[in-house]
């Protein structure tokens, strides 16, 4: 776990201001547009961007945690994302709502760490799966409720963009418009890809329960 304290080589204590402590009085939450126009400006800048991680970065990390399970893991590759927020928000387009374009930015990342461990060590699919399984049972929140844990067995099972879509649509209840903006798939493949999905997700559960 690299060192939480240091992004794009920013001490984060720059984005909170020199004044801040744990017991100063948070500014009130800034809207999207209202971030994007104070980022524009370098002496609101740091403001700016404390404000949108203090917004999304909660949602960002449990995006991320539902992909790599591992808290660590999660934790680095959140911190990638706002990284790589940091560095390009200022020519971010506007094309798509913010949270979007971070989501598309989080979801990058979860795909490309899945595809570089496996090929780092030259695990197939199902080793990289069984391995994330085997996290899942260990993870308080979830021991002791065998349901949540067949759930999650099952999801884990599922090619990693098909559990993408899973994720997306079954827990972030996100349309599939949005879906096809953060992933760049069309609407009926993406309607597609969550029906066989569910399907295997239905199959799986209802096979271990009989046994």
């Amino acid at each position: 776990m690299r060192n939480s304290s240091q992004l794009c080589g920013l001490n984060l204590l720059v984005w909170l201001g020199p004044n801040y402590s744990p017991l100063t009085p948070r500014p009130p939450r800034l809207e999207d547009h209202e971030i994007l126009l104070k980022f524009q400006d370098p002496a609101s800048r740091n403001l700016a961007f404390n404000q949108l991680v203090r917004k999304y970065q909660r949602k960002v990390y449990w995006h991320v945690r539902k992909m790599v399970v591992d808290h660590d893991d999660a934790d680095d590759l959140t911190q990638d994302v706002f990284i790589k927020v940091w560095k390009h928000l200022e020519n971010f387009r506007q094309d798509a709502a913010l949270f979007t374009w971070i989501y598309r930015i989080a979801t990058n990342e979860c795909l490309n760490f899945l595809s570089s461990k496996r090929r780092k060590f030259l695990l197939p699919l199902t080793d990289v799966g069984a391995e994330l399984a085997a996290k899942i049972e260990a993870d308080p929140a979830i021991a002791g409720d065998e349901i949540e844990l067949k759930l999650q067995q099952a999801i884990l099972r599922l090619p990693d963009k098909q559990r993408l879509v899973f994720n997306l649509r079954y827990y972030d209840e996100m349309p599939y418009e949005q879906m096809a903006e953060v992933t760049g798939t069309s609407v009926g493949a993406l309607k597609a890809s969550y029906h066989h999905a569910v399907k295997k997700v239905e199959d799986y559960v209802t096979r271990v329960t009989a046994d």
